[in-house]
């Protein structure tokens, strides 16, 4: 027996009834070998671990622009929250931990520069429209390492689809990762809001602080427990009523006071046409992208505007800016 064997028969032997086992798997688009140590969501987790796009999510905006400061969350930070948060829920239902940190790691890979704002101009362009989560799975199924992807099993791939509130993943790990992502951009938004000094924790309505709790850990703590114990010797994932009405009210509030507030989304205008100006230019002027990119234009038959919005949403806050000053800027005046 090898190790990933008695893996697989430790997880069939400990694991909740409801709790998705690898040997169980959908499998892969492209069959593979086993690997002789590790089963196939751990495999998986690792792959997305050590590919480019997500080593690309250090330098990309969650909510507060970059350089506001060194301490404000990235969407690298926020997966890692996200993480953290769902392996906790994961390990206390003995649902597979690395199945839930597999499409945690992997459930934000295709987001834009600049945030929801990249997202939502190339949504406005882009004539097939820009889900960042559908191109989370296009990263993986297709662009990463030069056009072969990851080749990641169906559980991971469909979690990683159906993370956002309008959707519902097939497994409870997948369902897990949907809270937690939440969860985690929830409290940190707050905590970065009330660092930038856009708000104070004794804003937020009273009824709701009574509810989730009177500071970000202790709410933090509190969303946590309650999916745990709301989800206990159940197939589905979910938060009580009380809990899941709380923070709803908490994310409509944020709406209201944060992510709209000027301090936090003042640049957000100039970041949108940066970004409308490279997909309108890169579309009239595809052989300019890299040669992966005019390649899949070219030779595979894929959308101009497909492409184009390959390559801008895989395009860091910082490298966005310096190709919008390579075309647009003439070089005398870039100190200027």
């Amino acid at each position: 027996m090898t190790i990933r064997e008695s893996i697989e028969k430790m997880q069939a032997e400990t694991l909740s009834p409801y709790a998705t086992l690898d040997q169980n798997s959908k499998g892969r688009e492209r069959t593979e070998e086993e690997c002789d140590i590790r089963p196939v969501f751990q495999r998986d987790r690792d792959r997305i671990l050590h590919s480019k796009s997500f080593r690309r999510l250090k330098n990309k905006t969650q909510v507060f622009l970059d350089p506001m400061g060194d301490h404000y969350r990235t969407r690298m930070s926020h997966t890692l929250e996200v993480s953290q948060n769902a392996r906790t829920i994961g390990k206390a239902l003995r649902m597979n931990e690395d199945l839930v940190e597999a499409i945690a790691l992997g459930h934000d890979l295709g987001h834009t520069p600049f945030g929801h704002c990249g997202e939502r101009v190339l949504d406005k362009l882009c004539s097939d429209g820009f889900v960042h989560s559908e191109q989370s799975v296009r990263i993986v199924e297709k662009l990463e390492l030069d056009g072969k992807g990851l080749n990641l099993t169906w559980e991971v791939r469909d979690g990683i689809r159906n993370h956002q509130t309008s959707t519902m993943p097939a497994t409870p790990e997948g369902q897990i990762v949907r809270l937690s992502d939440k969860i985690a951009y929830i409290n940190s938004d707050i905590d970065d809001a009330i660092r930038a000094k856009i708000m104070a924790e004794e804003d937020i309505p009273k009824e709701i602080r009574k509810t989730l709790g009177m500071n970000v850990k202790s709410r933090l703590d509190r969303l946590v427990h309650d999916v745990i114990i709301s989800s206990k010797d159940s197939p589905v994932i979910q938060m009580s009523k009380e809990i899941s009405e709380a923070m709803l009210e908490l994310r409509k509030w944020l709406f209201a006071n944060v992510y709209t507030n000027p301090v936090a989304k003042g640049e957000e205008k100039k970041a949108g046409r940066m970004i409308e100006e490279l997909y309108r230019y890169y579309e009239s002027h595809s052989n300019e992208m890299p040669d992966f990119y005019i390649s899949m234009i070219q030779d595979e038959g894929e959308k101009t505007d497909r492409v184009v919005c390959d390559y801008i949403s895989g395009m860091t806050d910082a490298y966005a800016c310096k190709k919008f000053n390579e075309i647009f800027i003439p070089t005398s005046w870039e100190e200027c």
